[in-house]
């Protein structure tokens, strides 16, 4: 792997992901938008999930959401795409992913911080930074742009937030593609970053099957980025700051649109939201 040369960007744009990620990790943490789902007919959380993330792509067959999403295991997407879009139309259930996630900042911040003059200008801003990027191999984010913009400032602070994640999302699986990380050794480098050892213990690999994940560990085996008891090696540890620090080059664009006191202003009137949301664990 050659050294990486980092953008000018790219602390606005890490800046930007840790205070903006805990607004959108309400859809998945907080109870409102998984009873919004289940009021809908959605018979489990993943159910809702894939109906509600996959919906801007419209109808399409669950390979689609699949390389859409890229780090399901084979199969996983297909026990609930199309078949959770089939009674519940998937406007239906962005709308109440929309619906639910908001209740939850409005809940978690309070009527004092939810209503705020620096939560509409935070709203503003991030929407104008997440509608100005390119869309040309950006599937999530494309998709997340043919929505309309909400008009209420909590709905489109948690909206705006998730079309920039999905944007970051996109490019993240560039730089995994780019690599040629795949989406359960994604996961794997992930676990180990966080110290998490054995990584086959990881919460969101455990479930599969032993075979699959010794495949997978193998495989990192063979290309020197895991060592004989699974952990990382030299050549591990810089592919998967190379990953990083790509994803956080390729996450910038958006905020290209934004002046350097816009900028300033933003991280200013997000740091009391984000606070807020840390200290709940958005839920």
């Amino acid at each position: 792997m050659g050294k990486t040369h980092t953008h000018p960007g790219t602390h606005i744009a890490r800046r930007m992901f840790e205070l903006l990620e805990p607004i959108c990790l309400v859809t998945f943490f907080a109870d409102e938008c998984n009873e919004e789902l289940a009021a809908l007919g959605h018979r489990t959380y993943w159910d809702g999930y894939f109906a509600s993330r996959a919906a801007p792509l419209g109808r399409v067959p669950a390979e689609v959401v699949h390389a859409a999403f890229y780090n399901f295991a084979e199969g996983e997407v297909a026990r609930h795409i199309p078949s959770a879009w089939e009674k519940i139309p998937p406007e239906e259930s962005v709308a109440a992913r929309e619906r639910g996630s908001a209740a939850s900042l409005r809940r978690i911040l309070g009527a004092g911080l939810a209503g705020s003059p620096g939560l509409v200008r935070a709203a503003d801003l991030t929407t104008k930074a997440a509608t100005s990027a390119p869309t040309e191999g950006r599937v999530m984010y494309a998709g997340m742009r043919t929505l309309p913009v909400p008009t209420d400032p909590v709905a489109r602070l948690w909206h705006s937030a998730t079309m920039l994640r999905e944007h970051r999302g996109d490019g993240h699986i560039a730089a995994l593609v780019g690599s040629r990380i795949g989406g359960t050794e994604a996961h794997v480098l992930s676990a180990l970053e966080m110290g998490i050892h054995p990584p086959e213990s990881f919460g969101r690999i455990h479930h599969l099957p032993k075979k699959r994940l010794a495949a997978v560990m193998d495989g990192l085996r063979e290309r020197g980025l895991v060592d004989a008891e699974g952990r990382f090696t030299d050549a591990g540890r810089r592919t998967k700051h190379h990953i990083e620090t790509l994803t956080d080059e390729l996450a910038t664009p958006p905020y290209d649109a934004l002046s350097p006191a816009e900028l300033d202003e933003l991280v200013t009137e997000l740091e009391p939201i984000t606070a807020r949301l840390v200290a709940t664990g958005s839920q």
